[in-house]
């Protein structure tokens, strides 16, 4: 007795991309939502991989033993805080000569205020022929930059003995420098802040990474602490930067929250009136944020390729049946269930595959779109998006393809040959 014939892999694979190919129209649609799936999850992967680069690069600037007390927490103005932060009592720039006397794990203390003007008015910075109120003012005392180091593009930061006389000096950030000065030289020249007559002593190079590929920074306006103290009396936003000896940081940041809550005279307890922050801190924050829009994508994207999945599984069932006496005559020439098994699970494989592919595609297609509309926004495609949502789309043809797949292996011959 003869073995039945058997039937070569290669050809059956060929058999399978065949027929995937033979109906272009029909495998378009099917794989439709595996493409929205697959290009939804991909794109934000790759957005949000380019955001947190820019914001790591923004907050490792600061420095990685400073730690940072506010009032409120978000943004050191105090806008868009919480309400029940908002009612906290204000810091007071006496706290960081306190510091310095009680924490024996501080290297040093600095203070800033940000000015924040009074509602129905703005702050503005004037040159002839140019007007901007796209500003932030903000009042430091120069060990600040000593704490955190800033690139300098022209110029100097204004020393401790101008700050303690109250000079009207100013340090611009290198937009609102640009935009002021778009030639000749900066340093030295006089800008009207708010009406008052200023003189630019330095300028600070772009500074790194950024929200949405802008950093705020870069439209900053810094004076001495103590002349903004005298300017805007009614401002109390105070920040207070703290660093830490070497490898002392989580000593400092128990010292300091004692020593606030003495200042503060919070009871026992009661929670913090205050906000404690370090670089990585926030960044950690911000991995919870985009770690909740990637779960959102993804249950987005799950509908899509559940639709797909589901789209596969149908198009496959209507494809054994018009394939029936196909399946007969290989089935007569000797292929085996594994074989048919293998043909059909092919076809499903290939479809969501190509899907996985074409959703890849295009989303890196986005992402470089976004790179070219917003070129400060470093919008990546991480390896691992790629490999995950092709994987991904493989396994949905998989999952969803065994079905027809044994389905097509189980026809008897004899009936599959009969079938019209």
């Amino acid at each position: 007795m003869t073995s039945p014939m058997r039937v070569n892999v290669k050809e059956t694979l060929g058999m399978a991309m065949d027929a995937v190919w033979s109906h272009k129209f029909r495998s378009g649609l099917t794989i439709l939502g595996i493409v929205i799936g697959i290009t939804t999850v991909v794109t934000v992967a790759s957005l949000l991989t380019g955001l947190r680069k820019g914001i790591v690069d923004f907050f490792q600037e600061f420095g990685p033993d400073n730690i940072f007390i506010a009032r409120t927490s978000g943004d050191p103005s105090g806008q868009g805080a919480l309400p029940k932060e908002l009612k906290r009592r204000p810091l007071l720039p006496e706290y960081a000569d306190y510091l310095k006397t009680v924490c024996r794990t501080l290297d040093d203390v600095g203070v800033s205020v940000f000015i924040i003007p009074t509602p129905g008015n703005f702050l503005n910075v004037k040159v002839p022929g140019y007007e901007s109120d796209n500003i932030t003012l903000v009042g430091a005392s120069p060990n600040l930059f000593v704490m955190s180091p800033r690139e300098m593009q022209e110029g100097r930061i204004f020393t401790k003995e101008e700050a303690g006389r109250a000079q009207r000096l100013a340090v611009l950030g290198s937009s609102i420098a640009d935009a002021l000065f778009p030639v000749g030289e900066k340093v030295g020249r006089t800008v009207f802040i708010d009406g008052a007559e200023y003189t630019v002593v330095g300028i600070f190079a772009p500074a790194k990474g950024g929200f949405f590929g802008e950093n705020g920074l870069d439209k900053q306006i810094t004076i001495p602490f103590e002349t903004a103290r005298l300017r805007y009396p009614q401002s109390t936003a105070f920040f207070i930067t703290a660093k830490a000896r070497p490898g002392q940081r989580d000593d400092a940041i128990e010292e300091i929250r004692a020593a606030f809550r003495r200042l503060r005279h919070t009871p026992k307890k009661a929670e913090d009136d205050f906000t404690i922050s370090t670089a990585d801190s926030i960044i950690q924050n911000f991995d919870k944020i985009t770690g909740m829009i990637v779960l959102i994508s993804i249950a987005i994207s799950a509908l899509g390729l559940l639709v797909g999945g589901i789209g596969v599984m149908n198009i496959m069932l209507v494809s054994v049946t018009e394939r029936t006496p196909e399946i007969g005559i290989r089935k007569a020439i000797g292929a085996r269930r594994g074989d048919i098994v293998l043909q059909f699970l092919s076809e499903a494989v290939a479809l969501t595959g190509a899907g996985g592919l074409v959703g890849i595609t295009f989303s890196i297609l986005v992402t470089l779109l976004v790179g070219t509309i917003f070129p400060s926004l470093h919008a990546e495609v991480p390896g691992w998006a790629v490999v995950t949502g092709f994987t991904v789309s493989v396994a949905i043809g998989i999952f969803f393809g065994v079905w027809p797949a044994v389905q097509a292996s189980r026809l008897d011959p004899v009936e599959a040959l009969r079938y019209e």
